[in-house]
């Protein structure tokens, strides 16, 4: 199997995340977004960073590449996707997953680390864990906090959509451990379909045992499963 980590100018985790899925031995490859999708890919990843500057606002210029409509294809047809951090934003804005990323409540870009909740087990991103469990991540991002319509966010409850949700160590989800101001602390959501998500926390900086925590190795082992 290849995963194709798409990169654009201004991308800046695309080597990490290769780095952290080879660490798997899950193979990867950097995919320059006017070259188009490999033939052989088998699993896509949408890496952080500033496409385009954030020009307009983060992820809108990205969206609307070409190599985007290869990617919606592709996860019709069944190909997993995960869009981190600006590849989140990019997901939302190609209407690979509802809703939107915007300016932070603090209006100030935020680099820390930050304890999520599994809303959702039955995932191909989320098998590793239990539902409930909390693991620890890093954000890193100026626009992060999740927007939706009401009735969009209900549509999301009820069809178990809510990927994780910032929460404390313990589990709690309370306005403080909110980093951003996410509607209902939401910080990843799926696709129409379980094997697409994005998510605004980075777990492949929590990958590689060698250099720290390794939390975020179950949501990249998706790809292998």
């Amino acid at each position: 199997m290849t995963v194709a980590v798409v990169q654009f100018g201004g991308s800046n985790c695309d080597r990490d995340t290769v780095q952290a899925l080879e660490s798997l031995g899950i193979d990867a490859e950097l995919v320059w977004h006017e070259d188009g999708l490999p033939a052989d890919t088998t699993g896509i990843v949408v890496p952080g960073g500033f496409s385009y500057g954030d020009y307009l606002r983060a992820g809108a210029m990205a969206a609307r590449s070409p190599i985007m409509a290869e990617v919606r294809e592709a996860a019709a047809a069944g190909t997993p996707v995960l869009g981190i951090c600006n590849g989140a934003q990019i997901g939302c804005e190609a209407s690979l997953t509802p809703g939107a990323f915007t300016t932070n409540r603090s209006a100030r870009f935020q680099c820390e680390h930050v304890h999520v909740r599994v809303e959702n087990a039955d995932t191909p991103f989320t098998r590793a864990y239990e539902e409930g469990d909390v693991i620890e991540l890093p954000i890193a991002h100026g626009e992060g906090r999740f927007e939706i319509d009401d009735a969009e966010l209900d549509d999301l409850e009820d069809d178990d959509r809510i990927l994780f949700r910032y929460c404390d160590e313990n589990g709690e989800v309370t306005d403080g451990a909110n980093p951003n101001g996410s509607k209902h602390n939401v910080a990843g959501v799926l696709g129409e379909h379980d094997h697409v998500a994005v998510l605004m926390p980075h777990p492949e900086r929590v990958t590689l045992a060698d250099v720290g925590p390794t939390d975020g190795q179950g949501v990249l082992r998706g790809f292998a499963e």
